[in-house]
């Protein structure tokens, strides 16, 4: 049975472990937020459970909890970032303030960044840019566990993208996606549930498609969005390979099957061609295209009108992307955030680590 825990709860928990780890208190309570904002959001692969994986990547000296975060490379509308070894939870969120600097002064503001570690929900970052009236995208490289089309070796992550558009009256347009069927923390949910996947999300060491969800502990890997060839899958292949190349070769961090993975008992790759994990961050002034009162009264247009779309069953309206989330988080915020047994527990052995009450 999952146990329900207030947000304010698990945000301080999470900040009090994060200030044990060494972080700052400004750092501690950013790598709090992000983190939190996955459960809020009803992405639960991303958010507290994911706590205990950088605890272990920072006893194994691979998140520097104290980064010295810098610019090594800039243009009045572009930067490089190399985050320091630190944790990416902090690295995107200084990356896309740098990048809505830029947009201010010349309309737009695009960063690389190298060096860092995993950073959460893409989400996180690109809605920063809302606040702002501007448009936000955010997209990182991840652990290879993903085979390219006709391929049985993992090459990609699942390389998420996301896209922050503000509106007027209606609430942002935000599509927040793994460029896989599924992402991987999708199959740790299903693991600690001890349930099979779905068909499509995953093939066997041989490139045969399977349902077991400890595949890749079985050196089998998840498959691009679309899953096979006839049904897109090159696609999803197309959309993963620009998202590395966009966060790693741009940046100078590692790629491809390069990339550092996330499970600190993973051995970090031989002869490994950039720094770290990479990410990029952009945002766009939105007039510098159009008035944003006029472009966000046209967003409302397109949602009210995408909203009315005539459904195929009324009991499932049509949804704007970012709808699913925000309804969740206002839920969560009142209900609080539901954890599985194996997620509780972990945190206690977190908590207890430190000396840390749950």
């Amino acid at each position: 049975m999952e146990k329900f825990f207030p947000y304010a709860q698990l945000l301080s928990f999470t900040h009090k472990v994060f200030r044990q780890m060494g972080c700052s208190e400004e750092d501690a309570s950013i790598a709090a937020e992000v983190l939190l904002s996955a459960d809020l959001r009803g992405i639960d692969s991303h958010g507290v459970a994911r706590l205990s994986g950088y605890i272990r990547l920072w006893q194994a000296k691979r998140i520097n909890a104290q980064p010295v975060i810098k610019v090594i490379h800039e243009t009045p509308s572009t930067a490089v970032v190399d985050g320091g070894q630190g944790l990416g939870l902090v690295v995107a969120p200084f990356a896309m303030k740098l990048a809505m600097e830029k947009a201010e002064k010349v309309g737009t503001g695009w960063v690389a960044v190298q060096n860092s570690n995993h950073f959460g929900i893409a989400g996180y970052h690109a809605m920063m840019a809302l606040s702002k009236d501007m448009i936000g995208m955010a997209m990182t490289n991840a652990s290879a566990l993903v085979a390219p089309t006709f391929s049985k070796e993992k090459m990609l992550g699942t390389n998420p993208i996301a896209v922050a558009i503000p509106a007027g009256n209606e609430p942002p347009f935000v599509a927040d996606f793994a460029t896989t069927t599924a992402a991987n923390g999708k199959l740790e949910i299903l693991q600690r549930k001890q349930q099979d996947t779905p068909e499509g999300w995953v093939q066997d060491e041989n490139g045969v498609p399977s349902n077991d969800a400890n595949i890749l502990k079985k050196n089998g890997s998840l498959l691009p969005l679309g899953s096979d060839k006839t049904h897109g899958s090159h696609k999803g292949y197309a959309l993963g390979s620009i998202v590395d190349i966009f966060s790693a070769v741009l940046s100078g961090a590692s790629y491809g099957p390069w990339a550092p993975p996330f499970p600190a008992y993973i051995p970090m790759p031989d002869n490994m061609p950039g720094e770290g994990l990479g990410h990029f961050v952009g945002a766009m002034r939105i007039d510098a295209f159009r008035p944003a009162a006029t472009f966000k009264r046209h967003m409302d247009n397109w949602i009210g009108r995408f909203r009315s779309a005539k459904p195929i069953d009324p009991v499932n309206p049509v949804l704007i992307p970012g709808d699913p989330e925000r309804i969740m988080e206002a839920e969560r915020m009142k209900t609080g955030i539901p954890l599985l047994p194996v997620v509780v527990d972990d945190l206690i052995a977190a908590g207890d680590l430190f000396g840390i009450r749950l």
